[in-house]
């Protein structure tokens, strides 16, 4: 199993539209510190699976026929906008598999194309998708939210953006799991008053303390975090990292 990050940020995006802070100033003069809206290409034998479509060079960036299907989280826009482009395609079906959203972002459900968004996910279930197998997990954010937990022979991987820690029955599924990476959001640097929609970095970090797992990466990160980092890097957790565009995991 390789998994991708094509995208690790927040909404806005670094840099953000004409800030000047120290994070999007090194943003325009150092690729190394762009981020893009958070997705990731997970890939296992044949299969390639996109999870969140919120990059808008989706058509360019994957030949016809070189995804097997998208896995949305949600249908928040920095989440989703891309499909309003390659959904204009012909010819050929691309599978949409994410929460039982009945209302999906803009009129996605109501001129679907080349999407097939007629089999969502039910919390906890389970698929097998070729060489992996792929579990719902329900998040806790503003608009109904799934996270994946990706296994294979090699390993196990759970992606979980976006959320505010996570729920008991989440919690307790992934208790019984021994999971090689857990891709978690932190939007936010640590807050005085408890975050809402999404994990600052204490939260964060409290979630993926009673979880068996070797790496925690932080993902969704916001340009606030992003200045925090280059302060405090040395002081997070040895088995903790932030996430950047472009960084490869294999199982």
């Amino acid at each position: 199993m390789k998994l991708t990050f094509l995208g690790t940020a927040d909404s806005a995006q670094l840099p953000v539209y004409n800030c000047l802070c120290p994070a999007c100033m090194c943003a325009h003069s150092d690729p190394y510190y762009v981020r893009r809206p958070s997705s990731v290409l997970v890939q296992s034998g044949s299969e390639q699976w996109l999870v969140d479509s919120g990059g808008m060079d989706l058509c360019q960036r994957f030949p016809p026929g070189s995804l097997s299907g998208i896995l949305q989280t949600h249908y928040h826009a920095d989440h989703a906008q891309g499909l309003l482009h390659l959904r204009w395609g012909v010819n050929m079906k691309i599978p949409v598999y994410g929460p039982p959203d009945e209302v999906g972002f803009a009129d996605l459900f109501k001129h679907p194309g080349v999407l097939d968004f007629s089999n969502p996910f039910a919390a906890f279930e389970k698929r097998q998708l070729g060489d992996l197998r792929v579990t719902a997990l329900p998040l806790n954010h503003s608009k109904l939210c799934f996270g994946y937990l990706f296994e294979s022979d090699k390993g196990a991987i759970a992606y979980l953006t976006d959320t505010v820690g996570l729920s008991e029955e989440t919690q307790q599924y992934l208790n019984k799991i021994s999971l090689d990476y857990c891709i978690v959001d932190c939007s936010y640097p640590p807050k005085d008053i408890p975050p809402r929609n999404h994990n600052d970095l204490t939260t964060a970090l409290a979630m993926c303390e009673e979880l068996t797992v070797k790496e925690v990466l932080l993902t969704h990160i916001g340009h606030h975090m992003e200045n925090w980092l280059m302060v405090h890097r040395d002081s997070l957790p040895g088995h903790v990292s932030a996430a950047r565009d472009g960084q490869i995991l294999e199982l």
